[in-house]
Protein backbone atom coordinates (compact mmCIF):
# COMPACT_ATOMS: atom_id res chain seq x y z
CA UNK A 1 0.00 0.00 0.00
CA UNK A 2 1.10 3.14 -0.96
CA UNK A 3 0.17 6.68 -1.05
CA UNK A 4 -0.36 6.89 -4.21
CA UNK A 5 -2.44 4.16 -4.18
CA UNK A 6 -4.92 6.07 -1.16
CA UNK A 7 -4.87 9.53 -3.31
CA UNK A 8 -6.52 7.76 -6.35
CA UNK A 9 -9.03 5.89 -3.91
CA UNK A 10 -9.90 8.59 -2.14
CA UNK A 11 -10.52 10.42 -5.81
CA UNK A 12 -12.95 7.97 -7.06
CA UNK A 13 -14.74 7.83 -3.53
CA UNK A 14 -15.15 11.41 -4.17
CA UNK A 15 -15.81 11.88 -7.63
CA UNK A 16 -17.57 8.75 -7.87
CA UNK A 17 -16.43 8.45 -11.31
CA UNK A 18 -13.17 6.78 -12.61
CA UNK A 19 -12.95 9.14 -15.64
CA UNK A 20 -12.71 12.26 -13.18
CA UNK A 21 -11.11 10.45 -10.81
CA UNK A 22 -8.36 9.37 -13.22
CA UNK A 23 -7.91 13.21 -14.84
CA UNK A 24 -7.42 14.44 -11.27
CA UNK A 25 -4.83 12.54 -10.66
CA UNK A 26 -3.25 13.33 -13.39
CA UNK A 27 -2.76 9.93 -15.06
CA UNK A 28 -5.03 7.60 -17.62
CA UNK A 29 -7.64 6.05 -16.42
CA UNK A 30 -6.54 2.38 -17.15
CA UNK A 31 -3.38 3.34 -14.72
CA UNK A 32 -5.59 4.17 -11.96
CA UNK A 33 -7.88 1.38 -12.24
CA UNK A 34 -4.62 -0.67 -11.99
CA UNK A 35 -3.79 1.42 -8.67
CA UNK A 36 -7.34 0.63 -7.12
CA UNK A 37 -7.22 -3.14 -7.90
CA UNK A 38 -3.72 -3.32 -6.05
CA UNK A 39 -4.91 -1.90 -3.40
CA UNK A 40 -8.07 -4.11 -2.82
CA UNK A 41 -5.79 -6.74 -3.67
CA UNK A 42 -3.82 -5.72 -1.00
CA UNK A 43 -6.38 -5.12 1.40
CA UNK A 44 -8.31 -8.53 0.26
CA UNK A 45 -12.07 -6.40 -0.37
CA UNK A 46 -13.43 -4.48 -2.65
CA UNK A 47 -13.64 -0.98 -2.21
CA UNK A 48 -16.21 0.16 -4.78
CA UNK A 49 -19.31 -1.55 -6.04
CA UNK A 50 -19.01 -0.84 -9.64
CA UNK A 51 -22.78 -0.78 -12.55
CA UNK A 52 -22.44 0.84 -15.86
CA UNK A 53 -24.22 3.94 -14.94
CA UNK A 54 -22.34 4.70 -11.30
CA UNK A 55 -19.50 3.92 -8.74
CA UNK A 56 -20.24 4.09 -5.31
CA UNK A 57 -18.45 2.71 -1.57
CA UNK A 58 -18.41 -0.46 -0.20
CA UNK A 59 -18.88 -1.37 3.06
CA UNK A 60 -15.72 -1.70 3.09
CA UNK A 61 -14.90 1.28 1.72
CA UNK A 62 -16.77 3.48 3.69
CA UNK A 63 -14.57 2.25 6.58
CA UNK A 64 -12.15 2.84 4.62
CA UNK A 65 -12.29 6.63 3.06
CA UNK A 66 -12.19 8.61 6.63
CA UNK A 67 -9.14 6.66 7.16
CA UNK A 68 -7.60 7.22 4.39
CA UNK A 69 -7.98 11.03 4.11
CA UNK A 70 -6.49 11.43 7.25
CA UNK A 71 -3.33 9.59 6.13
CA UNK A 72 -2.80 11.90 3.38
CA UNK A 73 -3.96 14.91 5.49
CA UNK A 74 -0.89 13.34 7.78
CA UNK A 75 1.00 13.56 5.31
CA UNK A 76 0.33 16.91 4.10
CA UNK A 77 0.71 18.12 7.26
CA UNK A 78 3.84 16.93 7.63
CA UNK A 79 5.40 18.51 4.54
CA UNK A 80 3.94 21.82 5.06
CA UNK A 81 5.33 21.86 8.71
CA UNK A 82 8.62 20.64 7.32
CA UNK A 83 8.26 23.22 4.52
CA UNK A 84 7.01 26.44 7.35
CA UNK A 85 10.37 25.54 8.92
CA UNK A 86 12.76 25.85 6.57
CA UNK A 87 10.74 29.63 6.13
CA UNK A 88 8.48 28.50 3.41
CA UNK A 89 4.69 28.47 4.07
CA UNK A 90 2.61 26.72 1.31
CA UNK A 91 -0.29 24.57 1.42
CA UNK A 92 -4.11 25.59 0.89
CA UNK A 93 -5.82 28.07 3.22
CA UNK A 94 -9.49 27.72 3.18
CA UNK A 95 -11.25 31.18 4.61
CA UNK A 96 -15.01 30.91 5.41
CA UNK A 97 -17.07 34.16 5.86
CA UNK A 98 -20.57 35.45 6.64
CA UNK A 99 -22.44 37.56 3.47
CA UNK A 100 -23.07 40.24 5.89
CA UNK A 101 -19.76 41.03 7.26
CA UNK A 102 -18.79 45.10 7.04
CA UNK A 103 -15.74 45.85 9.33
CA UNK A 104 -13.40 43.00 7.92
CA UNK A 105 -12.89 42.36 3.77
CA UNK A 106 -11.46 38.90 3.60
CA UNK A 107 -10.27 39.52 -0.09
CA UNK A 108 -8.38 42.74 1.08
CA UNK A 109 -6.87 40.30 3.78
CA UNK A 110 -6.09 37.39 1.37
CA UNK A 111 -4.58 39.70 -0.79
CA UNK A 112 -2.18 40.51 1.79
CA UNK A 113 -1.54 37.38 3.13
CA UNK A 114 -0.69 36.08 -0.79
CA UNK A 115 1.75 38.87 -1.47
CA UNK A 116 3.57 37.51 1.37
CA UNK A 117 3.13 33.85 1.13
CA UNK A 118 2.42 33.44 -2.79
CA UNK A 119 3.14 29.55 -2.37
CA UNK A 120 -0.70 29.28 -0.55
CA UNK A 121 -3.66 28.30 -2.56
CA UNK A 122 -6.17 30.39 -1.11
CA UNK A 123 -10.08 29.85 -0.92
CA UNK A 124 -12.89 31.71 -0.04
CA UNK A 125 -16.68 30.74 0.16
CA UNK A 126 -19.61 31.81 2.74
CA UNK A 127 -21.71 30.58 4.97
CA UNK A 128 -23.76 30.94 8.08
CA UNK A 129 -22.01 31.53 11.14
CA UNK A 130 -23.05 28.07 12.38
CA UNK A 131 -21.91 26.46 9.50
CA UNK A 132 -18.86 27.88 9.33
CA UNK A 133 -17.92 27.33 12.91
CA UNK A 134 -18.28 23.29 12.50
CA UNK A 135 -16.74 23.54 9.45
CA UNK A 136 -13.22 25.11 11.66
CA UNK A 137 -14.35 23.00 14.01
CA UNK A 138 -13.91 19.65 11.65
CA UNK A 139 -10.89 21.11 10.16
CA UNK A 140 -12.47 21.53 6.84
CA UNK A 141 -12.21 25.24 7.02
CA UNK A 142 -8.82 26.95 8.52
CA UNK A 143 -10.31 30.40 9.15
CA UNK A 144 -13.73 31.84 9.48
CA UNK A 145 -15.10 35.28 10.30
CA UNK A 146 -18.57 35.11 12.19
CA UNK A 147 -21.19 36.82 14.09
CA UNK A 148 -23.04 35.49 17.08
CA UNK A 149 -25.17 37.01 19.77
CA UNK A 150 -22.69 38.79 22.30
CA UNK A 151 -23.57 36.25 25.02
CA UNK A 152 -23.01 33.14 22.74
CA UNK A 153 -19.84 30.38 23.41
CA UNK A 154 -17.78 29.24 20.33
CA UNK A 155 -16.60 26.80 21.68
CA UNK A 156 -13.10 24.42 20.63
CA UNK A 157 -11.92 26.81 18.74
CA UNK A 158 -9.71 29.48 18.67
CA UNK A 159 -11.11 32.86 18.37
CA UNK A 160 -10.07 36.58 18.43
CA UNK A 161 -12.86 39.33 18.97
CA UNK A 162 -13.06 41.79 16.32
CA UNK A 163 -16.49 44.17 17.45
CA UNK A 164 -19.66 44.56 18.00
CA UNK A 165 -22.92 45.94 16.15
CA UNK A 166 -25.80 46.67 16.51
CA UNK A 167 -29.03 45.53 13.99
CA UNK A 168 -30.90 48.41 12.58
CA UNK A 169 -33.97 48.32 10.59
CA UNK A 170 -33.59 47.76 6.68
CA UNK A 171 -36.67 49.60 5.03
CA UNK A 172 -37.59 50.16 1.42
CA UNK A 173 -37.58 54.23 0.53
CA UNK A 174 -40.72 55.78 1.20
CA UNK A 175 -41.87 52.98 3.92
CA UNK A 176 -43.95 54.46 6.46
CA UNK A 177 -41.72 53.87 9.42
CA UNK A 178 -39.02 55.72 7.76
CA UNK A 179 -39.82 58.62 9.35
CA UNK A 180 -40.77 57.26 12.94
CA UNK A 181 -38.52 58.56 15.54
CA UNK A 182 -37.45 56.17 18.29
CA UNK A 183 -38.10 52.64 16.43
CA UNK A 184 -38.69 49.66 18.32
CA UNK A 185 -39.21 45.71 17.88
CA UNK A 186 -42.93 46.35 18.43
CA UNK A 187 -43.12 48.87 15.61
CA UNK A 188 -41.71 46.37 13.95
CA UNK A 189 -43.68 43.17 14.72
CA UNK A 190 -46.52 43.81 12.62
CA UNK A 191 -44.11 44.43 9.36
CA UNK A 192 -43.88 41.14 6.87
CA UNK A 193 -40.04 40.52 7.34
CA UNK A 194 -37.33 39.01 5.68
CA UNK A 195 -34.32 36.60 7.49
CA UNK A 196 -32.07 34.01 7.28
CA UNK A 197 -33.30 30.17 7.96
CA UNK A 198 -34.63 29.78 11.06
CA UNK A 199 -32.20 27.60 13.37
CA UNK A 200 -29.10 29.85 12.13
CA UNK A 201 -27.17 32.02 14.17
CA UNK A 202 -28.14 34.89 12.63
CA UNK A 203 -31.99 34.28 12.52
CA UNK A 204 -31.45 33.12 16.73
CA UNK A 205 -30.12 36.16 17.71
CA UNK A 206 -33.45 38.35 15.94
CA UNK A 207 -35.27 35.56 17.06
CA UNK A 208 -34.43 35.74 20.95
CA UNK A 209 -34.64 39.93 20.50
CA UNK A 210 -38.22 39.81 19.84
CA UNK A 211 -39.03 37.30 22.09
CA UNK A 212 -37.43 39.20 25.33
CA UNK A 213 -39.29 42.06 24.12
CA UNK A 214 -42.96 40.24 24.05
CA UNK A 215 -43.84 40.71 20.76
CA UNK A 216 -44.11 37.96 18.00
CA UNK A 217 -42.31 38.74 14.41
CA UNK A 218 -43.65 37.94 10.73
CA UNK A 219 -41.01 36.40 8.73
CA UNK A 220 -42.39 35.91 5.44
CA UNK A 221 -39.54 35.19 3.50
CA UNK A 222 -36.00 33.26 4.48
CA UNK A 223 -33.07 33.28 2.26
CA UNK A 224 -29.31 32.64 2.76
CA UNK A 225 -27.73 36.02 1.80
CA UNK A 226 -27.68 39.19 2.87
CA UNK A 227 -27.80 40.02 -1.58
CA UNK A 228 -30.90 38.43 -1.05
CA UNK A 229 -32.28 40.27 1.69
CA UNK A 230 -31.42 43.69 0.18
CA UNK A 231 -33.10 42.94 -2.91
CA UNK A 232 -36.05 41.76 -1.24
CA UNK A 233 -36.44 44.81 0.99
CA UNK A 234 -35.09 47.31 -2.03
CA UNK A 235 -38.72 45.47 -3.71
CA UNK A 236 -40.68 46.71 -0.88
CA UNK A 237 -42.02 42.87 -0.10
CA UNK A 238 -40.14 43.29 3.60
CA UNK A 239 -38.71 44.58 5.58
CA UNK A 240 -35.23 43.25 7.78
CA UNK A 241 -32.78 43.88 10.76
CA UNK A 242 -29.28 43.68 9.22
CA UNK A 243 -26.07 44.90 11.11
CA UNK A 244 -25.24 48.80 11.28
CA UNK A 245 -22.10 48.74 8.93
CA UNK A 246 -23.74 46.46 6.63
CA UNK A 247 -26.63 49.05 5.86
CA UNK A 248 -24.69 51.88 5.38
CA UNK A 249 -23.07 49.96 2.46
CA UNK A 250 -26.59 49.00 1.10
CA UNK A 251 -27.80 51.31 -2.43
CA UNK A 252 -31.88 51.71 -2.73
CA UNK A 253 -32.93 51.25 0.80
CA UNK A 254 -32.96 53.06 3.82
CA UNK A 255 -32.12 52.22 7.69
CA UNK A 256 -33.41 53.23 10.74
CA UNK A 257 -31.72 52.83 14.52
CA UNK A 258 -33.64 50.24 16.67
CA UNK A 259 -33.68 51.59 20.27
CA UNK A 260 -33.91 47.63 21.54
CA UNK A 261 -32.03 46.24 18.81
CA UNK A 262 -30.13 42.58 19.29
CA UNK A 263 -26.57 43.20 18.60
CA UNK A 264 -24.08 40.84 17.74
CA UNK A 265 -20.15 39.98 18.34
CA UNK A 266 -18.07 39.49 15.08
CA UNK A 267 -15.13 37.37 15.11
CA UNK A 268 -12.56 35.79 13.60
CA UNK A 269 -12.17 31.78 14.89
CA UNK A 270 -9.21 29.63 13.59
CA UNK A 271 -8.73 25.37 14.74
CA UNK A 272 -7.11 24.74 17.49
CA UNK A 273 -4.53 22.35 16.04
CA UNK A 274 -4.04 25.44 13.21
CA UNK A 275 -1.77 24.51 9.72
CA UNK A 276 1.25 26.62 9.20
CA UNK A 277 -0.78 28.63 6.53
CA UNK A 278 -3.55 29.18 9.28
CA UNK A 279 -0.69 30.49 11.64
CA UNK A 280 0.70 32.64 8.74
CA UNK A 281 -2.80 34.50 8.48
CA UNK A 282 -3.79 34.80 12.09
CA UNK A 283 -0.41 36.40 12.62
CA UNK A 284 -0.74 38.99 9.72
CA UNK A 285 -4.38 39.87 10.70
CA UNK A 286 -3.71 40.28 14.38
CA UNK A 287 -0.51 42.73 13.08
CA UNK A 288 -2.49 44.50 10.87
CA UNK A 289 -6.26 44.66 11.98
CA UNK A 290 -7.30 47.71 13.49
CA UNK A 291 -10.47 47.51 15.22
CA UNK A 292 -13.61 49.73 14.11
CA UNK A 293 -14.45 52.96 16.72
CA UNK A 294 -17.38 51.45 18.75
CA UNK A 295 -20.49 53.55 19.35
Amino acid sequence: MDLKQLACAVAVAEERNFTRAAARCHIVQSALSHQIARLEAELGVALFERSSRRVSLSAAGEAFLPAARQVLDGVRQVREVVAAASGEVRGTLTVGSLSALANVDPVEWLARFHQRHPGVAARLYTGSSGDLLDHVRDGSCDVAFVGVSVDAGLGRVSSLSLCREQLVALLPPGHRLGDEPGLSLRHLSAEPQVDYAGGSAARCQTDEAFLRSGVERRVSFEVGSLDWITRIVRRGLAIALVPEACAAQLDGVISRPIVDAPCRAVHMVWSRSPSPAAQAFVALFRDGFVPAPQN
